[in-house]
């Protein structure tokens, strides 16, 4: 064979080879989540949207134009180059405790989630891997706690409890563990039936390494899904009854005690600088946390990728 032919021979050889060795390389699951997250554009402008946010709350202090709690000599003043979205009905700057009160809400959000993805997460699989009566007592808990009006409830406790941040991130945290625990529980159930669970058994491994290790990195999924729909509906919770009075107290600020102004005829006809903004920033926050939730579900959802 000429050496011309044996170039033309060997090249193409090493070139599929090549090939080859790329295409045999396995995407991670994580980097198939990933890719199919950043193909829905709604999630990933949800996702910029949110991380703005987040920014805003982290670096508020350098943001922030004025202090939040400082009172100025103009009252209830019409936007301007030195107080950008005007001031409130004590002087202070309504930009400065906007940026301030996104601590308040992305707060609340992400504590009361935490907190009862937590303990949703314990007593679902509990309930779901050990079954007889854990399971029906665990259940039959749950659903004595869906039974109740959540909003009534919530009042009541935070009435008693005193109106705080803290207290309503406990509060919210745990009365809402329930569904999570219902959603947990459904997923356990049909995972212990797999094989490599049963081969766990058979090697005589305990119930949480068996759970901890194989069947809750599997339930993971549905898991951040329901968590990222929580933020929002938290963020949503906190601003009603801040707006109701009995969620963070003034001077702290937050989007729904902002709002509160509102309920005067004079500041909603007259002073929409005062309502618009926080109603805007609750709006944007909502909606871009729930973009990205739709596209984290599409994502762990292979059905609904062709």
């Amino acid at each position: 064979m000429s050496l011309q032919n044996l170039n033309s021979a060997v090249i193409p050889n090493s070139e599929l080879a090549k090939q080859q060795g790329e295409l045999g390389k396995e995407e991670t699951y994580l980097r198939v989540i990933a890719t199919r997250f950043l193909k829905h554009k709604l999630a990933v402008l949800g996702m910029i949207m949110f991380t703005l946010i987040v920014l805003m709350a982290i670096f508020a202090p350098v943001i922030a134009p004025h202090d939040p709690f400082e009172i100025g000599y103009e009252f209830e003043a019409k936007p301007s180059a030195e107080h950008i979205l005007g001031t409130d009905q004590v002087g202070r700057d309504v930009l400065s405790r906007l940026i301030y009160a996104s601590r308040v809400s992305l707060s609340v959000g992400l504590g009361a989630v935490a907190i009862y993805v937590v303990i949703g997460t314990i007593l679902g699989a509990i309930a779901g891997y050990m079954g007889k009566w854990a399971d029906m007592i665990i259940m039959r808990i749950t659903d004595v706690f869906m039974s109740f009006p959540f909003l009534m409830v919530i009042l009541v406790l935070v009435s008693v409890m005193g109106p705080s941040l803290f207290n309503i991130i406990l509060v919210l945290g745990f009365l809402g563990w329930p569904p999570i625990a219902r959603l947990v529980r459904g997923s356990v159930l049909s995972l212990r039936e797999m094989d490599y669970v049963k081969a766990g058994v058979a090697l005589g491994y305990t119930a949480p390494r068996i759970l901890i290790n194989h069947i809750l990195p599997n339930a993971l999924a549905p898991i951040l899904v329901n968590a990222t729909f929580g933020i929002a509906a938290a963020i949503i919770m906190e601003a009603s009854l801040s707006f109701l009075g009995m969620g963070v107290q003034p001077p702290t600020a937050s989007w729904g005690n902002m709002l509160t102004e509102a309920q005067s005829l004079t500041v909603l006809a007259q002073q929409p600088w005062l309502w618009i903004p926080p109603g805007l920033m609750i709006v944007l926050a909502v909606i871009s946390i729930n973009f990205m939730g739709d596209g984290l579900r599409d994502a762990v959802d292979p059905k609904s990728f062709k």
